[in-house]
C-alpha cells in the first residue's frame, strides 16, 4: 500500500469520524438536560468542543439554536470533498 494510499484512508477516516461526532453533537442540542461533563457524553463534547468554541464567537446561537455543530458539519463535507473526493488533491497526488 503506498503512502498516498494510507494518507488518503487515514484522512478520510478521520473526517468521517468527525463528521458523526458533530452530527452527535446536533442530536446533543435537543436535549439540553443532558450533561457533556459526564460519560458518555464527554466522548463526544471533549473532542468537538474546541472547533465550536470560536464559531459561536463569530456565529452566537439564533434564537436559542446552537448552529455552530451544522456549520462545522458543512465545513468537513467541503474539506473531505476537497481532499479525499473523487477528484480530491490527496487522490490525485496517488
Amino acid at each position: 500500500m503506498a503512502t498516498t494510499d494510507i494518507l488518503n484512508w487515514s484522512a478520510g477516516l478521520l473526517f468521517a469520524l468527525m463528521t458523526l461526532l458533530f452530527i452527535l453533537r446536533i442530536v446533543l442540542t435537543w436535549y439540553p438536560q443532558v450533561e457533556l461533563t459526564t460519560l458518555p457524553w464527554s466522548l463526544i463534547a471533549w473532542p468537538t468542543e474546541p472547533f465550536l468554541i470560536p464559531v459561536r464567537k463569530l456565529v452566537p446561537p439564533i434564537g436559542g439554536v446552537d448552529i455552530a455543530p451544522v456549520i462545522w458539519v458543512g465545513i468537513i463535507t467541503l474539506l473531505r470533498e476537497l481532499l479525499v473526493g473523487q477528484q480530491g488533491l490527496l487522490r490525485m497526488l496517488g
